[in-house]
């Protein structure tokens, strides 16, 4: 383990350890806490996308629905193979009644969930 505080073993280590904090606050009920440890653990890494994840649901669970969408769709930005962000996207439009949106947002699940299927026979 590097001692510089830049490398990015220690940005990982640092925002898996906020990420692990959120996720003992979200099972404690503590979604607003929660959500600054997502927060603090996206800043230490803004590639740690099951950290945008979490932080995505626990806006979902306050019923932050822009900010959760607003999330779900940076992971997308990161990883546009992303099955679990367009499915999140998807649920999410669907709340606030975004039906077009909820639908595309569907299909491309569905369409990286049979892509995978087809590697998986494939390989």
């Amino acid at each position: 383990m590097s001692d510089d505080p830049a490398s990015p073993a220690t940005a990982r280590e640092r925002a898996e350890h906020h990420y692990y904090a959120a996720l003992d606050l979200v099972l404690e009920g503590h979604h607003e806490r929660a959500v600054e440890e997502y927060r603090r653990a996206v800043a230490a890494d803004p590639q740690f996308t099951d950290a945008l994840h979490g932080l995505s649901r626990a806006l979902q669970d306050l019923q932050r629905f822009d900010e959760a969408i607003e999330t779900s769709k940076q992971i997308s930005e990161i990883d546009p193979d992303d099955i679990l962000a367009h499915t999140s996207l998807s649920i999410l439009y669907q709340k606030k009644g975004m039906v077009p949106e909820a639908e595309a947002e569907g299909n491309k699940a569905r369409v990286l969930g049979w892509k995978q299927q087809l590697k998986k026979g494939s390989g």
